[in-house]
């Protein structure tokens, strides 16, 4: 088996690591193509109007200068066009990527690409709470993918399919259990801007979130972090949603 890893924290990001040595528990033949710096929050974007530059770090180590996306691209057309992977990891990314966060995530944008060029692919996200914020446990994805990870290829990922698993902020012994899961929705009234003056008292502006609780809805990938359960989540790369195009269909029929 040939793996590919990739991320969006960047090439020197702690959970790359950790990425890369859950690939090495099934192959030694591990590829690692990241971006050059910190691309959180670039969803699943590309570089068109800038050039791509490639730099070797060591062997089967490379770093890009653009997104995740770019990195797979990268990786996959042109690194390894003669023998491509068969297997795409994203992360492991420093935070978790849940509910909304499915459609600003790097990590997950990565996961996507692989899919869209037709190799299975899983997204890797460690939550980390107040505590946990400068050191994650990437030991708990460390200990519980590669199970995770063999489960689900000796099931099968269908065409796509992306799965999208979330590590809950807690050790690997207080892991509850693995939950299969649906996106999440969070109460958007949390999100605001913070307002700050720098030193010359001109405004600048942070998007921001409050910190406060809420109820999640049982079945969620919000709901299982909230449980202590790792979440897996299939996402498809068919955003059509079939009932309303079918109402859609019949209005706009013999117009």
């Amino acid at each position: 088996m040939r793996i590919l890893v990739t991320n969006d924290d960047g090439i020197h990001a702690p959970g790359l690591e950790s990425c890369a040595a859950i690939a090495r528990t099934f192959t030694d033949d591990v590829w690692v193509v990241a971006p050059e710096f910190d691309q959180s929050g670039v969803a699943h974007s590309l570089s068109l109007s800038d050039p791509l530059r490639l730099r070797q770090v060591e062997e089967r180590r490379y770093a890009v200068k653009g997104t995740p996306t770019d990195c797979v691209i990268m990786a996959v057309r042109h690194l390894l066009i003669d023998n491509p992977p068969d297997l795409v990891l994203s992360g492991v990314n420093r935070g978790q990527n849940i509910a909304e966060d499915v459609s600003y995530s790097g990590t997950v944008a990565g996961a996507i690409e692989g899919t869209i060029l037709g190799i299975p692919s899983i997204a890797l996200s460690q939550a980390f709470g107040m505590r946990t914020r400068e050191n994650p446990n990437f030991v708990t994805a460390e200990t519980h993918a590669p199970r995770i990870i063999k489960m689900l290829l000796d099931e099968g990922i269908p065409p796509g399919i992306v799965m999208n698993v979330n590590f809950p902020d807690r050790l690997p012994e207080e892991i509850t259990g693995i939950a299969a899961t649906a996106q999440g929705k969070r109460d958007q009234r949390l999100m605001r801007i913070d307002e700050r003056r720098d030193g010359r008292n001109n405004p600048y502006y942070w998007i921001a979130f409050e910190r406060r609780i809420y109820e999640t809805s049982p079945g969620t990938d919000l709901r299982a972090l909230d449980e202590g359960r790792i979440s897996v989540t299939p996402l498809r790369l068919d955003q059509t949603d079939e009932p309303w195009m079918t109402r859609l269909a019949l209005l706009f029929d013999g117009k």
